[in-house]
């Protein structure tokens, strides 16, 4: 595991909490999203800010880290492809615990940390990635493209195509 770089904006520095159980510490910050927050219709591009407003509590077993992650999610609507915004407010909440725990105090599943510093990237990641729409659209009413010719149905309420049934053909001549 490659050491956390205490600058890097969404690590946090938690040694002010020591191993009292109930300090807390309050983290507000903006930071640049990571990469790869993204499904396949939208995602919150690399960079942009995330609102980060969390509070870091030291329990027995380690540090229950909880509050929202705050982003704008842009890409297409699944309807009629034209570019929609989302705006996004995840709430986070995860148990990092000690690394130097044994036995039965060790939980597996849980991430850990050396008792200084936290890497809230995952944990904002595995809740951003999953609160993401899995087909956004650009408005409730949005009616999409025509599925005969691909034109836009809200710049043309009253487009239709007239088929026949091929098995019908033979009565219309």
């Amino acid at each position: 595991m490659s050491p956390l770089d205490g600058r890097a904006p969404l690590v946090l520095d938690v040694r002010g909490l020591g191993r009292r159980a109930g300090a807390m510490m309050t983290i507000r910050r903006t930071a640049p999203a990571p990469v790869e927050l993204v499904n396949p219709m939208i995602g919150i591009p690399e960079g942009s800010d995330l609102a980060v407003d969390v509070m870091a509590e030291s329990v027995i077993e380690g540090v229950l880290v909880t509050g929202t992650v705050t982003g704008n999610a842009q890409g297409s609507c699944s309807r009629c492809l034209e570019p929609v915004t989302v705006s996004l407010t995840v709430d986070v909440q995860e148990l990092f615990q000690y690394a130097d725990l044994e036995g039965a105090d060790q939980d597996e599943e849980l991430p850990t940390f050396d008792g200084e510093l936290i890497d809230l990237e995952p944990t904002i990641r595995d809740a951003v990635v999953l609160a993401l729409p899995l087909a956004p659209v650009c408005d409730e009413e949005c009616q999409g493209l025509c599925s005969e010719c691909g034109v836009l149905l809200a710049e043309n309420p009253g487009h239709h195509h007239d088929q026949t049934d091929p098995r019908w053909a033979a009565l219309g001549t």
